[in-house]
Protein backbone atom coordinates (compact mmCIF):
# COMPACT_ATOMS: atom_id res chain seq x y z
CA UNK A 1 0.00 0.00 0.00
CA UNK A 2 1.46 3.14 -1.08
CA UNK A 3 1.38 6.27 1.58
CA UNK A 4 -1.80 8.47 0.92
CA UNK A 5 -1.07 12.40 0.69
CA UNK A 6 1.28 14.01 3.15
CA UNK A 7 -1.07 14.50 6.36
CA UNK A 8 -2.21 18.48 6.21
CA UNK A 9 -1.80 20.08 9.60
CA UNK A 10 -1.76 24.15 10.43
CA UNK A 11 1.61 23.21 12.49
CA UNK A 12 3.40 22.28 9.31
CA UNK A 13 3.19 26.20 8.00
CA UNK A 14 5.40 26.74 11.37
CA UNK A 15 8.15 24.23 11.42
CA UNK A 16 8.48 22.18 14.85
CA UNK A 17 12.32 21.89 15.45
CA UNK A 18 13.35 19.15 18.51
CA UNK A 19 17.05 20.37 18.12
CA UNK A 20 16.57 21.64 21.88
CA UNK A 21 14.93 18.62 23.27
CA UNK A 22 17.21 16.63 21.41
CA UNK A 23 20.06 18.27 23.63
CA UNK A 24 18.17 18.31 27.21
CA UNK A 25 16.81 15.04 27.39
CA UNK A 26 19.82 12.57 25.65
CA UNK A 27 23.21 12.66 27.12
CA UNK A 28 25.98 14.77 24.90
CA UNK A 29 27.64 11.91 23.76
CA UNK A 30 24.59 10.34 22.22
CA UNK A 31 23.62 14.14 20.71
CA UNK A 32 27.32 14.39 19.12
CA UNK A 33 27.43 10.93 17.61
CA UNK A 34 23.71 12.29 15.51
CA UNK A 35 25.59 15.58 14.76
CA UNK A 36 28.20 13.05 13.10
CA UNK A 37 26.20 10.57 11.48
CA UNK A 38 24.26 13.24 9.91
CA UNK A 39 27.31 15.34 8.59
CA UNK A 40 28.84 11.49 7.28
CA UNK A 41 25.37 10.78 5.68
CA UNK A 42 25.32 14.45 3.76
CA UNK A 43 29.16 13.95 2.58
CA UNK A 44 27.69 10.72 1.26
CA UNK A 45 24.62 12.69 -0.12
CA UNK A 46 22.56 10.88 1.79
CA UNK A 47 19.62 12.12 4.31
CA UNK A 48 19.89 10.74 8.05
CA UNK A 49 16.82 10.46 10.49
CA UNK A 50 16.10 9.57 14.04
CA UNK A 51 12.63 7.62 13.76
CA UNK A 52 10.06 6.26 15.72
CA UNK A 53 9.71 5.79 19.86
CA UNK A 54 12.32 8.37 20.95
CA UNK A 55 10.98 11.16 19.07
CA UNK A 56 7.93 9.92 20.77
CA UNK A 57 8.91 10.21 23.41
CA UNK A 58 11.12 13.81 23.05
CA UNK A 59 7.78 15.21 22.52
CA UNK A 60 5.83 13.58 25.55
CA UNK A 61 8.98 14.67 27.77
CA UNK A 62 9.70 11.04 28.86
CA UNK A 63 13.34 9.41 29.11
CA UNK A 64 14.38 7.05 25.96
CA UNK A 65 18.05 5.83 24.96
CA UNK A 66 17.01 3.60 22.13
CA UNK A 67 18.05 5.22 19.00
CA UNK A 68 16.91 3.91 15.98
CA UNK A 69 18.37 6.09 12.81
CA UNK A 70 16.97 5.49 8.99
CA UNK A 71 18.80 6.85 6.20
CA UNK A 72 18.00 7.61 2.86
CA UNK A 73 20.49 5.35 1.24
CA UNK A 74 23.15 2.51 2.90
CA UNK A 75 22.96 2.07 5.97
CA UNK A 76 25.08 -0.48 6.41
CA UNK A 77 27.62 0.93 4.65
CA UNK A 78 27.39 4.40 7.05
CA UNK A 79 27.26 1.88 10.03
CA UNK A 80 30.61 0.75 9.22
CA UNK A 81 32.37 4.28 8.86
CA UNK A 82 30.56 5.74 12.37
CA UNK A 83 32.13 2.10 13.76
CA UNK A 84 35.39 3.00 12.55
CA UNK A 85 35.78 6.63 14.35
CA UNK A 86 33.65 5.15 17.47
CA UNK A 87 35.30 2.24 17.72
CA UNK A 88 32.22 0.52 18.18
CA UNK A 89 31.30 -2.88 17.58
CA UNK A 90 29.23 -3.58 14.79
CA UNK A 91 26.66 -6.07 13.77
CA UNK A 92 25.30 -5.92 10.17
CA UNK A 93 22.50 -7.81 8.91
CA UNK A 94 23.11 -6.95 4.95
CA UNK A 95 19.90 -8.79 3.37
CA UNK A 96 17.80 -6.21 5.39
CA UNK A 97 20.21 -3.48 4.89
CA UNK A 98 20.29 -2.75 8.84
CA UNK A 99 23.10 -2.49 11.43
CA UNK A 100 23.65 -2.02 14.91
CA UNK A 101 26.71 -0.19 16.87
CA UNK A 102 27.17 -0.86 20.07
CA UNK A 103 29.96 0.78 22.36
CA UNK A 104 29.95 1.60 26.50
CA UNK A 105 26.85 1.49 27.24
CA UNK A 106 25.04 2.75 24.04
CA UNK A 107 23.77 1.40 21.24
CA UNK A 108 22.34 2.75 17.73
CA UNK A 109 20.20 0.78 14.92
CA UNK A 110 20.30 1.53 11.72
CA UNK A 111 18.14 1.19 8.89
CA UNK A 112 17.87 2.05 4.82
CA UNK A 113 14.47 3.39 4.35
CA UNK A 114 12.34 1.14 3.20
CA UNK A 115 8.76 -0.26 1.93
CA UNK A 116 6.95 -2.70 2.84
CA UNK A 117 3.70 -4.90 1.20
CA UNK A 118 2.19 -8.19 2.89
CA UNK A 119 1.55 -11.46 0.62
CA UNK A 120 -1.11 -11.74 2.96
CA UNK A 121 -2.62 -11.24 6.45
CA UNK A 122 -0.17 -12.48 9.08
CA UNK A 123 2.75 -12.97 6.94
CA UNK A 124 6.23 -11.07 7.10
CA UNK A 125 6.64 -8.35 5.04
CA UNK A 126 8.60 -7.96 1.44
CA UNK A 127 11.06 -5.29 2.22
CA UNK A 128 11.94 -2.92 -0.79
CA UNK A 129 14.19 0.14 -0.82
CA UNK A 130 12.27 3.49 -0.49
CA UNK A 131 11.73 7.00 1.09
CA UNK A 132 11.30 8.10 4.68
CA UNK A 133 8.38 8.81 3.53
CA UNK A 134 7.35 5.25 2.38
CA UNK A 135 9.59 4.20 5.88
CA UNK A 136 7.29 6.16 7.94
CA UNK A 137 4.00 4.80 6.40
CA UNK A 138 4.83 1.54 7.03
CA UNK A 139 4.88 2.00 10.72
CA UNK A 140 2.12 0.37 13.17
CA UNK A 141 0.46 4.57 14.73
CA UNK A 142 0.57 7.35 14.10
CA UNK A 143 2.98 8.66 17.01
CA UNK A 144 5.57 6.43 15.72
CA UNK A 145 5.65 7.61 12.67
CA UNK A 146 7.29 10.95 13.01
CA UNK A 147 10.82 11.74 12.31
CA UNK A 148 13.45 14.26 13.06
CA UNK A 149 15.96 15.85 10.61
CA UNK A 150 19.78 15.45 11.15
CA UNK A 151 21.08 17.09 8.06
CA UNK A 152 22.96 19.73 9.57
CA UNK A 153 21.21 22.28 7.25
CA UNK A 154 17.73 21.45 8.89
CA UNK A 155 19.16 19.69 12.36
CA UNK A 156 16.31 18.78 14.64
CA UNK A 157 13.07 19.63 12.25
CA UNK A 158 10.65 17.28 13.35
CA UNK A 159 8.81 15.51 10.29
CA UNK A 160 5.39 14.72 10.96
CA UNK A 161 4.12 13.67 7.20
CA UNK A 162 0.98 11.50 9.38
CA UNK A 163 -0.32 13.78 12.06
CA UNK A 164 1.45 12.05 15.05
CA UNK A 165 2.89 15.22 16.79
CA UNK A 166 -1.46 16.04 17.22
CA UNK A 167 -2.55 12.59 17.79
CA UNK A 168 0.11 13.01 20.92
CA UNK A 169 -1.89 16.15 22.25
CA UNK A 170 -4.94 14.04 21.36
CA UNK A 171 -3.89 11.33 23.31
CA UNK A 172 -4.97 9.23 20.53
CA UNK A 173 -3.57 5.78 19.19
CA UNK A 174 -4.10 5.53 14.93
CA UNK A 175 -3.42 3.59 12.68
CA UNK A 176 -2.14 5.19 9.71
CA UNK A 177 -4.56 2.73 7.11
CA UNK A 178 -7.35 0.63 7.78
CA UNK A 179 -5.58 -2.20 6.57
CA UNK A 180 -3.00 -1.67 9.54
CA UNK A 181 -4.03 -4.77 11.43
CA UNK A 182 -4.82 -6.88 8.41
CA UNK A 183 -1.12 -6.61 7.16
CA UNK A 184 0.02 -7.14 10.98
CA UNK A 185 -2.16 -8.06 13.59
CA UNK A 186 0.54 -8.20 15.96
CA UNK A 187 -0.10 -4.11 16.00
CA UNK A 188 -2.93 -4.86 18.05
CA UNK A 189 -1.15 -5.88 21.03
CA UNK A 190 1.11 -3.00 20.43
CA UNK A 191 -1.83 -0.87 20.50
CA UNK A 192 -3.20 -2.17 23.96
CA UNK A 193 0.32 -1.63 25.23
CA UNK A 194 0.55 2.13 23.91
CA UNK A 195 -2.59 3.06 24.84
CA UNK A 196 -2.31 1.63 28.98
CA UNK A 197 1.29 3.12 28.96
CA UNK A 198 0.66 6.61 27.94
CA UNK A 199 -2.95 6.58 29.65
CA UNK A 200 -4.13 7.52 25.68
CA UNK A 201 -7.35 5.83 24.34
CA UNK A 202 -7.41 4.25 20.61
CA UNK A 203 -9.01 6.84 17.87
CA UNK A 204 -12.53 5.52 17.32
CA UNK A 205 -11.74 4.27 13.81
CA UNK A 206 -8.97 2.61 15.13
CA UNK A 207 -10.63 0.55 17.94
CA UNK A 208 -13.29 -0.33 15.36
CA UNK A 209 -11.00 -1.83 13.21
CA UNK A 210 -8.84 -3.43 16.06
CA UNK A 211 -12.33 -5.56 16.47
CA UNK A 212 -12.98 -6.12 13.59
CA UNK A 213 -9.44 -7.87 13.07
CA UNK A 214 -9.37 -9.43 15.92
CA UNK A 215 -9.46 -13.32 14.65
CA UNK A 216 -6.41 -11.98 12.36
CA UNK A 217 -4.10 -12.70 15.22
CA UNK A 218 -5.31 -16.34 14.63
CA UNK A 219 -3.14 -16.08 11.70
CA UNK A 220 0.14 -15.51 13.74
CA UNK A 221 2.71 -17.50 14.79
CA UNK A 222 3.19 -18.86 18.33
CA UNK A 223 6.65 -17.16 18.14
CA UNK A 224 5.57 -13.78 17.32
CA UNK A 225 2.76 -13.80 19.92
CA UNK A 226 4.90 -15.16 22.62
CA UNK A 227 7.39 -11.77 21.98
CA UNK A 228 4.25 -9.44 22.08
CA UNK A 229 3.63 -11.01 25.51
CA UNK A 230 6.61 -10.51 26.41
CA UNK A 231 6.82 -6.90 25.85
CA UNK A 232 3.45 -6.91 27.44
CA UNK A 233 5.51 -7.90 30.61
CA UNK A 234 8.11 -5.61 30.32
CA UNK A 235 5.53 -2.44 31.01
CA UNK A 236 5.59 -1.53 34.30
CA UNK A 237 2.22 -2.62 35.20
CA UNK A 238 1.18 -5.43 32.48
CA UNK A 239 -1.80 -6.14 34.20
CA UNK A 240 -3.53 -2.67 32.78
CA UNK A 241 -2.67 -4.20 29.10
CA UNK A 242 -4.30 -7.81 29.87
CA UNK A 243 -7.22 -5.93 31.39
CA UNK A 244 -8.08 -4.29 28.72
CA UNK A 245 -7.14 -7.35 26.03
CA UNK A 246 -9.25 -9.35 28.28
CA UNK A 247 -12.18 -6.32 27.58
CA UNK A 248 -11.53 -6.44 24.30
CA UNK A 249 -11.84 -10.03 23.76
CA UNK A 250 -8.11 -9.80 22.57
CA UNK A 251 -6.50 -12.05 25.87
CA UNK A 252 -8.85 -15.19 24.51
CA UNK A 253 -6.84 -15.40 21.57
CA UNK A 254 -3.52 -16.83 23.31
CA UNK A 255 -6.15 -19.47 24.90
CA UNK A 256 -9.80 -19.38 25.85
CA UNK A 257 -9.41 -19.78 29.45
CA UNK A 258 -7.88 -17.00 30.03
CA UNK A 259 -9.12 -14.26 32.10
CA UNK A 260 -7.45 -10.69 33.33
CA UNK A 261 -9.49 -9.39 36.32
CA UNK A 262 -8.83 -8.13 39.77
CA UNK A 263 -7.17 -11.43 41.11
CA UNK A 264 -4.73 -11.35 38.53
CA UNK A 265 -4.07 -7.38 38.91
CA UNK A 266 -3.81 -8.63 43.48
CA UNK A 267 -1.01 -10.87 41.59
CA UNK A 268 1.01 -9.38 39.69
CA UNK A 269 1.17 -6.05 42.01
CA UNK A 270 2.54 -8.20 44.94
CA UNK A 271 4.81 -10.27 42.19
CA UNK A 272 6.31 -6.90 42.29
CA UNK A 273 7.00 -6.09 45.87
CA UNK A 274 8.53 -9.24 46.22
CA UNK A 275 10.62 -8.99 43.50
CA UNK A 276 12.31 -6.00 44.17
CA UNK A 277 14.22 -4.13 43.16
CA UNK A 278 13.88 -6.02 39.89
CA UNK A 279 11.19 -6.52 38.01
CA UNK A 280 9.30 -9.83 38.31
CA UNK A 281 10.71 -12.58 35.41
CA UNK A 282 8.63 -13.20 32.02
CA UNK A 283 7.87 -16.70 33.14
CA UNK A 284 6.97 -15.47 36.75
CA UNK A 285 4.36 -13.31 35.23
CA UNK A 286 3.05 -15.88 32.38
CA UNK A 287 2.76 -18.60 35.74
CA UNK A 288 0.47 -16.27 37.51
CA UNK A 289 -1.62 -15.70 34.11
CA UNK A 290 -1.80 -19.12 33.58
CA UNK A 291 -2.42 -20.24 37.55
CA UNK A 292 -6.24 -20.54 37.02
CA UNK A 293 -5.77 -22.93 33.90
CA UNK A 294 -6.36 -26.71 34.26
CA UNK A 295 -2.67 -28.53 33.65
CA UNK A 296 -4.32 -29.96 29.99
CA UNK A 297 -4.70 -25.94 29.00
CA UNK A 298 -1.45 -25.06 30.48
CA UNK A 299 0.16 -27.53 28.12
CA UNK A 300 -1.90 -26.22 25.31
CA UNK A 301 -0.55 -23.01 26.18
CA UNK A 302 3.14 -23.56 26.16
CA UNK A 303 2.41 -25.16 23.08
CA UNK A 304 0.62 -22.59 20.82
CA UNK A 305 3.55 -19.71 22.16
CA UNK A 306 6.19 -22.08 21.69
CA UNK A 307 7.63 -21.66 24.99
CA UNK A 308 11.62 -22.52 25.88
CA UNK A 309 12.00 -25.43 28.10
CA UNK A 310 12.84 -24.00 31.05
CA UNK A 311 9.55 -21.54 30.96
CA UNK A 312 7.55 -24.16 29.71
CA UNK A 313 8.64 -26.16 32.73
CA UNK A 314 7.77 -23.41 35.04
CA UNK A 315 4.10 -22.95 33.66
CA UNK A 316 3.72 -27.09 34.16
CA UNK A 317 5.39 -26.94 37.42
CA UNK A 318 2.93 -24.40 38.47
CA UNK A 319 -0.35 -26.42 37.52
CA UNK A 320 1.18 -28.96 39.38
CA UNK A 321 1.73 -27.33 42.62
CA UNK A 322 -1.61 -25.97 42.72
CA UNK A 323 -2.78 -29.29 42.86
CA UNK A 324 -0.68 -29.58 46.32
CA UNK A 325 -1.86 -26.43 47.70
CA UNK A 326 -4.83 -28.23 49.81
CA UNK A 327 -2.10 -30.89 51.45
CA UNK A 328 0.03 -27.81 52.33
CA UNK A 329 -2.62 -26.13 53.88
CA UNK A 330 -2.80 -29.07 56.35
CA UNK A 331 -1.83 -27.61 60.36
CA UNK A 332 -0.06 -31.13 61.27
CA UNK A 333 2.41 -32.33 58.23
CA UNK A 334 6.10 -31.88 58.92
CA UNK A 335 8.95 -29.99 57.33
CA UNK A 336 9.87 -33.40 55.91
CA UNK A 337 6.88 -34.02 53.96
CA UNK A 338 6.35 -30.01 53.31
CA UNK A 339 10.15 -31.00 51.42
CA UNK A 340 8.79 -34.09 49.72
CA UNK A 341 5.87 -32.44 48.18
CA UNK A 342 8.13 -29.36 46.60
CA UNK A 343 11.31 -31.08 45.94
CA UNK A 344 11.75 -31.27 42.44
CA UNK A 345 9.38 -28.37 41.46
CA UNK A 346 11.11 -25.35 39.75
CA UNK A 347 11.62 -22.40 42.66
CA UNK A 348 9.94 -19.72 39.78
CA UNK A 349 7.22 -22.14 39.95
CA UNK A 350 6.87 -22.36 43.51
CA UNK A 351 7.44 -18.80 44.22
CA UNK A 352 4.24 -18.45 41.72
CA UNK A 353 2.70 -20.61 43.77
CA UNK A 354 3.00 -18.60 46.85
CA UNK A 355 1.62 -15.60 45.24
CA UNK A 356 -1.54 -16.62 44.21
CA UNK A 357 -2.26 -19.41 46.61
CA UNK A 358 -5.06 -17.87 49.36
CA UNK A 359 -3.94 -19.76 51.90
CA UNK A 360 -1.74 -18.53 54.89
CA UNK A 361 -0.67 -21.55 55.64
CA UNK A 362 0.25 -22.97 52.36
CA UNK A 363 2.21 -19.73 51.86
CA UNK A 364 4.06 -19.85 55.15
CA UNK A 365 5.25 -23.19 54.12
CA UNK A 366 6.22 -22.72 50.38
CA UNK A 367 8.55 -19.51 51.59
CA UNK A 368 9.92 -22.11 54.23
CA UNK A 369 11.16 -24.87 51.60
CA UNK A 370 12.24 -21.60 48.89
CA UNK A 371 14.58 -20.27 52.33
CA UNK A 372 15.49 -22.64 54.02
CA UNK A 373 14.23 -26.53 53.96
CA UNK A 374 15.57 -26.77 49.97
CA UNK A 375 19.00 -26.31 51.53
CA UNK A 376 18.92 -29.19 54.47
CA UNK A 377 21.24 -31.79 53.85
CA UNK A 378 22.94 -34.33 56.12
CA UNK A 379 26.31 -34.35 57.26
CA UNK A 380 26.91 -37.43 56.67
CA UNK A 381 27.49 -38.71 53.17
CA UNK A 382 27.59 -41.63 51.05
CA UNK A 383 30.96 -42.30 51.37
CA UNK A 384 30.46 -42.18 54.96
CA UNK A 385 27.70 -44.82 55.06
CA UNK A 386 30.13 -47.11 52.95
CA UNK A 387 32.84 -46.76 54.94
CA UNK A 388 31.06 -48.01 57.82
CA UNK A 389 30.14 -51.53 56.29
CA UNK A 390 26.66 -50.50 53.82
CA UNK A 391 26.56 -51.95 50.30
CA UNK A 392 26.71 -49.35 48.10
CA UNK A 393 23.51 -48.73 46.00
CA UNK A 394 19.79 -48.46 46.60
CA UNK A 395 20.26 -48.74 50.57
CA UNK A 396 22.80 -45.80 50.92
CA UNK A 397 20.23 -43.73 48.79
CA UNK A 398 17.39 -44.59 51.26
CA UNK A 399 19.30 -44.16 54.13
CA UNK A 400 20.65 -40.70 53.41
CA UNK A 401 17.18 -39.33 52.85
CA UNK A 402 16.19 -40.83 56.16
CA UNK A 403 19.41 -38.55 57.83
CA UNK A 404 18.30 -35.57 55.76
CA UNK A 405 14.34 -36.18 56.86
CA UNK A 406 15.89 -36.01 60.56
CA UNK A 407 17.37 -32.89 59.62
CA UNK A 408 14.41 -31.43 58.34
CA UNK A 409 12.01 -32.60 61.45
CA UNK A 410 14.89 -31.43 64.10
CA UNK A 411 15.78 -35.30 65.11
CA UNK A 412 19.49 -34.19 64.50
CA UNK A 413 21.15 -31.32 64.27
CA UNK A 414 24.40 -32.48 64.14
CA UNK A 415 26.89 -35.18 62.75
CA UNK A 416 27.03 -36.83 65.44
CA UNK A 417 23.27 -36.86 65.92
CA UNK A 418 23.30 -38.54 62.64
CA UNK A 419 26.30 -40.88 63.42
CA UNK A 420 23.49 -42.00 66.82
CA UNK A 421 20.41 -42.21 64.48
CA UNK A 422 22.67 -44.70 61.92
CA UNK A 423 23.76 -47.13 64.20
CA UNK A 424 20.33 -47.25 65.49
CA UNK A 425 18.99 -47.67 62.10
CA UNK A 426 21.69 -50.70 61.28
CA UNK A 427 21.30 -52.23 64.52
CA UNK A 428 17.29 -52.66 63.70
CA UNK A 429 18.20 -54.82 60.40
CA UNK A 430 20.56 -57.45 62.32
Amino acid sequence: MKPPPTYAIMREMIETNLASKLKDGLPAELVGFMQTAGELAAGRGQSLYLVGGMVRDLLLGKPNLDLDLVVEGDAVELARELAGLKAARITTHPRFRTAKLTWASFSVDFTSARSESYARPGALPTVEPGSLESDLFRRDFTINAMAVSLDASRYGALIDHYGGQSDLEQRLIRVLHERSFVDDATRIWRGLRYEQRLDFHLEEATLNWLKRDIPRLDTISGDRLRYELECVFREAQPEKTLCRADELGVLTKLHPALAADGWLVDRFRLARRLSLPHPPSFALYLALLAYRLSGEECGELTSSLKLSKPVARIVRDTATLKAKIKTLSYPEIKPSYVYRLLHGLSPSAIVAGSIATASPVARQRMESYLHKLRYVKPALNGSDLIGVGITPGPRVKELLERLREARLNGKAVSRQDEEVLLKEWLSETT
